[in-house]
């Protein structure tokens, strides 16, 4: 048993080697020329004395090793020569340490990053204390966007007084749009996002501020001070991270508001809540003033201690449908449902396949990378084929010709390793500021411990895996082999051929397996960008508007005439109009029936989603009226109640009639219909056309925002100084808001499936371009093994052509094996990724014969260049060569 005191000797003699070595050899001296004297004294000649000294001694050199052996750590001294050994290697072959480092970076970094999106979206817990025992509270069966997910604020006090299974239960209004407020200070208004919350809702999170105080009871109560918590960002963005501002008022809406406290940096709503929102501010929800307004509060609840969910969901199950939608109402009857479902899994839980499958092409682009530098090594060890005999011949053992292989192979991982963590750095750093993309807590991405270890963990991984093959190769061979192997003529038979073509085979069935499935998944983007979405996003853009109406109908009608009058004044400006929400953003939905005889119940109602407009919407977002007529000012003048539908929702309350002039009733009152167009994909291109109506604001009905949209066909980034310049004359404290084009609510709603695309298709792009550098390398090496051969067959009469034909043949051979195999692999794996598909089949012949041709193609251009260097060929030159 080593004691401690042994070891930490060990330790510090290893600072110590040249001192320790430098005071044995001065003391082996002395008593070496102590033993000459004996010797001396005894009658012998001072050549045999020194020579009796020395065999007496027995060897100055191996007693110089055993006490290095015993006064260090050995393997330590044995991994020091390792590194030095292979640092001299590399350095003398700089340009295949550059090419191999550069290789593991891209893979290795793509690995990290990769791994650190995945971490945080489905491995990593939210970041809430206790965040497992979050629930997210939805109906069972929600019909029709958030309306038919979120309660009423009736049925969540009733919820919050009678379970026992929660802690707390709060929420946020679930309708908010962006800029719904405004920062009026010094300069111009700034815009700003808030979010009401209900009471109690940060500490159901579990998040304390971090400066000042969360809301009180009593600040959620009518016409009670106004107060706000402010995000991180704002307060360091807008109040240059004032500390001073909690306690003061500051203007939001014209109105004073008092800053009560400062969430913490790491709270961030929009990744969790609302992917790709930021929001600015929050403000109590006060329930009474929303009683009537129907369901708008999206539900989270924090479980007891002990409590599973499975006893809350039967809780649940019990509760909810005693409950009234609104108790001033009873006749609107009862009727709630509820699931639940963690928290984290309602957040992240539909992208767990789409995030497998990314983190398997990964995988497969570094398992392509260890493919192709263990083809690298191969070739490069083939160089020092004579070296590793004689040191094998002079004693080395397999395992220490092994051992140092794969140290070569580890310093190339390490260094890989770090410089792919720094790309990784630069590309996670670029996707946690992307809020276009919408993909949840893709903001919060970052290189944490777990990220470090997962590095560590692939690059030992890689270097094993590039580093073991080479290296037993290479320490079976024997000096006899060598030198049987030694003339660069012989061209068939050659073991190390074979390894190096299986190998290229494998990288080439890899590649194509990714190539099929970044075509499959780019195919079903294409189909996702070819549906027609029933409304025009190209050449549109549309801006929130600030007017202040008082609540008057008839002021509101004149301001919102007055803004598109003077939108169409704009040069380029084909056409005006606002409304009060877009597609593919809040999705608000009520009821709608057509009026009969008999008396409706709840059950006759359709769920439908409602935008209050104005004339020229429809016209600006280019949607197509099928029958009837568009909104007209008299209609929001003179207060009528009319309504436009979508072929859907008509087809469904009148079948096989004309719904024009028919009475439909929605959100409690009557409202003729006018006129009729084609279905909308308001949620999403992917998503199938729900029902759609559009209302005047007028006095019954009152908008809950007001966009400007124009078309045009000058650049939203041309008009964008004309359009707010006009509503700045209008008021001058509009606020600077965004003209935004309506694409981008397209390409926001399409960003996950393109993320994931662009993702996968770099990949499969990185294995085509390692695939053709493993071919390009093979072919090249087997040319210049070949180079007296093809030199006595050119000397023979052989044509350059013949030639050339030959080794791209040899090309095609490996590219069509590892197709065959690639092509199988493809089949079985893409039944995996049905459910990523849209409308595209998991064997679509097409994409797999583009892929396949693609592959070939570059095959081709991969051993056209050895070809034709083979070609080339000096046969007297050729003969002459060893």
């Amino acid at each position: 048993m080593i004691s401690l005191r042994e070891v930490l000797n060990q330790i510090r003699s290893l600072f110590r080697g040249d001192q320790l070595d430098h005071e044995l050899k001065e003391e082996m001296a002395s008593h070496l020329e102590m033993a000459v004297e004996e010797n001396l004294r005894r009658g012998m000649s001072p050549e045999e004395a020194r020579r009796q000294a020395l065999v007496q001694f027995g060897g100055v050199q191996q007693a110089l090793e055993r006490h290095r052996e015993s006064r260090t750590l050995p393997w330590v001294d044995v991994l020091g020569q390792d590194l030095r050994f292979t640092f001299r290697m590399l350095s003398r072959d700089a340009g295949f340490a550059v090419v191999a480092i550069l290789i593991l970076a891209l893979g290795i970094g793509a690995n990290i990053a990769v791994f650190s999106v995945v971490n945080t979206i489905l491995l990593r817990p939210l970041p809430f204390p206790d965040a497992e025992q979050l629930v997210r509270i939805v109906e069972k069966d929600p019909k029709a966007g958030e309306s038919s997910k979120t309660y009423t604020a009736d049925a969540t006090q009733d919820f919050q007084q009678q379970n026992h299974s929660f802690q707390s239960v709060s929420g946020y209004f679930a309708f908010t749009g962006p800029d719904n407020y405004k920062l009026v200070g010094s300069g111009q208004p700034t815009p700003a996002t808030g979010i009401l919350v209900a009471e109690g809702f940060f500490q159901t999170l579990g998040v304390k501020p971090s400066l000042g105080r969360l809301f009180r009871p009593e600040e959620f109560v009518q016409h009670a001070q106004p107060v706000a918590l402010l995000s991180y960002p704002f307060w360091k963005r807008r109040l240059a991270g004032n500390r001073s501002i909690v306690g003061s008022a500051i203007n939001f809406n014209n109105t004073s508001v008092t800053v009560i406290g400062v969430l913490p940096e790491t709270f961030d709503f929009g990744a969790v809540f609302s992917p790709g929102a930021k929001v600015d501010l929050f403000v109590p929800y006060i329930m009474d003033d929303f009683r009537d307004d129907g369901n708008d509060l999206a539900l989270v609840g924090r479980l007891k201690q002990g409590v599973t969910l499975a006893q809350a969901q039967s809780e649940t199950d019990q509760l909810l449908p005693q409950f009234y939608f609104e108790h001033k109402h009873p006749e609107y009857g009862k009727g709630y449902t509820g699931q639940l479902t963690r928290l984290k899994e309602y957040v992240s839980g539909k992208l767990r396949r789409s995030l497998i499958v990314l983190w398997c092409a990964v995988a497969l682009i570094l398992l392509i990378v260890c493919v192709n530098l263990s083809n690298l090594l191969l070739a490069r060890a083939a160089a020092r084929s004579k070296e590793f005999a004689m040191r094998k011949a002079l004693g080395a053992g397999r395992g220490r010709l092994v051992r140092q292989l794969l140290t070569e192979s580890l310093v190339l991982s390490s260094v890989g390793a770090m410089l792919g963590l720094g790309l990784a750095y630069m590309l996670l750093s670029y996707l946690a500021h992307q809020g276009s993309i919408a993909l949840p807590m893709l903001a919060m991405v970052r290189v944490d411990t777990s990220v470090l270890e997962w590095t560590l963990l692939i690059a030992l991984a890689a270097a094993v895996l590039f580093g073991l093959a080479p290296g037993l190769r290479m320490s079976s061979g024997s000096l006899q082999e060598v030198l049987k192997d030694s003339g660069h003529g012989l061209s068939k038979g050659k073991q190390h051929d074979r390894m190096r073509s299986t190998l290229v085979i494998t990288e080439i069935a890899l590649a194509c397996v990714l190539l099929v499935g970044a075509g499959l998944l780019l195919r079903s983007f294409l189909r996702v960008l070819d549906i027609d979405l029933g409304f025009e996003p190209s050449h549109a853009a549309a801006i929130s508007v600030d007017y202040d109406d008082g609540g008057n109908s008839a002021k509101r009608t004149a301001i919102w005439q007055e803004v598109t009058r003077r939108g169409l004044m704009i040069p380029g400006v084909e056409s005006a109009g606002i409304s009060d929400n877009l597609p593919m953003s809040r999705n608000r939905s009520w009821g709608i029936a057509a009026k009969g005889e008999q008396k409706l119940d709840n059950k006759d109602f359709l769920p439908i989603f409602v935008y209050i407009v104005s004339p020229g919407y429809l016209k600006s977002m280019g949607m197509h009226l099928i029958e009837g007529r568009d909104l007209t000012w008299d209609d929001l003048a003179n207060d009528r109640s009319v309504v436009i539908l979508n072929e859907t929702v008509a087809h469904k309350l009148w079948p096989g009639q004309d719904p024009i002039g028919r009475t439909a009733i929605a959100g409690g009152s009557e409202s003729q219909v006018i006129g009729v167009i084609a279905d909308v994909h308001e949620t999403g291109a992917e998503d199938n056309p729900g029902a759609q109506m559009y209302l005047p604001a007028n006095k019954q009905w009152g908008p809950e925002g007001c966009y400007l949209v124009l078309r045009s066909k000058l650049p939203p980034t041309t008009l964008a100084a004309s359009v707010m310049r006009t509503l700045r004359e209008m008021n001058p404290a509009q606020p600077a808001t965004e003209f935004k084009p309506i694409q981008s609510l397209v390409d926001h709603a399409t960003s996950p499936r393109r993320f994931f695309v662009l993702l996968v298709g770099s990949f499969a792009g990185l294995g085509l371009l390692l695939a053709s550098l493993g071919i390009y390398g093979v072919i090249s090496y087997s040319v210049t093994r070949q180079t007296q051969e093809i030199g006595v067959r050119m000397a023979l009469g052989a044509t350059r052509s013949s030639v050339q034909i030959d080794v791209i043949w040899k090309t095609l051979r490996l590219a069509l094996v590892g197709v065959a195999v690639g092509i199988i692999a493809s089949l079985l794996l893409a039944r995996l990724i049905t459910s990523l598909l849209f409308e595209t089949a998991p064997g679509d012949p097409i994409t797999i014969l583009a892929m396949v041709s693609l592959l070939a193609v570059v095959a081709l251009i991969a051993g056209y260049l050895p070809a034709r260097r083979a070609s080339k060929i000096d046969p007297m030159v050729a003969l002459r060569t060893n």
